[in-house]
């Protein structure tokens, strides 16, 4: 069965807290990922806040999510987030909380954590929201634990993020989180998003560190030592694959991303290694093998290296 992804669609929308997440979702169904993207509002012909109508989407109550799936509420104008018009929804409030209890996971961008605090959802869990507004979502929601300067939050299936980047980060979160760190690379490099954060910022996946550049060529071989870490890498080949001399290459190599190409590799191996140690089917002279490795020796003297 495939994870469905259904966005809510409320009045005043951020136009970029839905497209970001969206299409990155989109980009992962591209690269072969079980999933299916719906939408489904609140009422009729909304405009999001820079005034783009939006045209008739499903009601909520006609969406059908199954345990797994995310219901994903970008934000809208915090005006109307707190007007009495969203505080009477109770029909969709109720829907909201019911889909939670039923095992989906509930996911907002930005402002849209104020819906989740109006459902009660955030009480006694950690969450944010954009910078901006952090004070007041504490303020006037007291039972939640508000989080500055994190980029996304997740507890028990609830998950909140600060802005419109950071639904992004989020995104590729999750997807990291259903189809494994590769899958989510290949995604990331798709959006052009190289240097891809986790949620406090400071946790980042090797295969997504050091990317934060445009170099083509650098692209191309880090792209290439991730896919075929398992075979002997040689800088000849590295240098023809970026299309440079070796020198230039290593020259460029280490100005581009901060790191020798060596280390790069290394790192790469020791994620791959550590990823590839949670399965107790394959012995450690296998997991050397699988990535690029002679021995159990130089397995465990990667493993041990800071």
């Amino acid at each position: 069965m495939k994870t469905k992804f259904v966005f809510l669609l409320l009045p005043e929308i951020h136009l970029m807290d839905l497209a970001g997440p969206d299409q990155a979702i989109l980009e992962a169904i591209d690269y072969g990922a079980e999933f299916e993207i719906e939408y489904c509002n609140l009422e009729n012909n909304i405009s999001t806040t820079s005034g783009l109508p939006i045209g008739n989407v499903n009601h909520f109550s006609k969406a059908q999510l199954n345990k797994g799936d995310f219901l994903f509420i970008p934000g809208s104008n915090v005006s109307y987030l707190l007007s009495e018009n969203f505080k009477k929804q109770t029909e969709l409030h109720q829907w909201i909380i019911a889909n939670h209890q039923n095992g989906i996971n509930i996911c907002s961008i930005c402002t849209g954590a104020f819906a989740l605090a109006e459902c009660g959802l955030l009480d006694n869990i950690s969450s944010t929201t954009h910078f901006k507004r952090t004070q007041q979502l504490q303020e006037l929601y007291p039972k939640t634990k508000v989080v500055e300067n994190i980029l996304f939050t997740e507890t028990n299936g609830i998950y909140t993020s600060a802005g419109i980047a950071s639904g992004i980060d989020l995104t590729l979160h999750i997807i990291e989180q259903l189809k494994g760190s590769h899958f989510a690379h290949l995604v990331a490099r798709e959006l052009v998003v190289y240097n891809r954060r986790n949620g406090n910022a400071a946790q980042q996946s090797d295969l997504l560190q050091f990317r934060n550049h445009i170099h083509t060529g650098i692209h191309k071989v880090q792209d290439w030592i991730i896919e075929n870490i398992h075979l002997k890498t040689n800088l000849p080949d590295l240098a023809e694959i970026a299309n440079m001399s070796e020198r230039n290459f290593t020259r460029t190599f280490k100005k581009e991303t901060q790191i020798t190409v060596n280390d790069f590799i290394t790192l790469i191996r020791k994620e791959k290694i550590m990823e590839l140690l949670k399965n107790p089917n394959w012995s450690r002279s296998e997991i050397a093998n699988k990535v690029g490795l002679q021995s159990d020796r130089q397995l465990s003297r990667i493993i041990n290296s800071n």
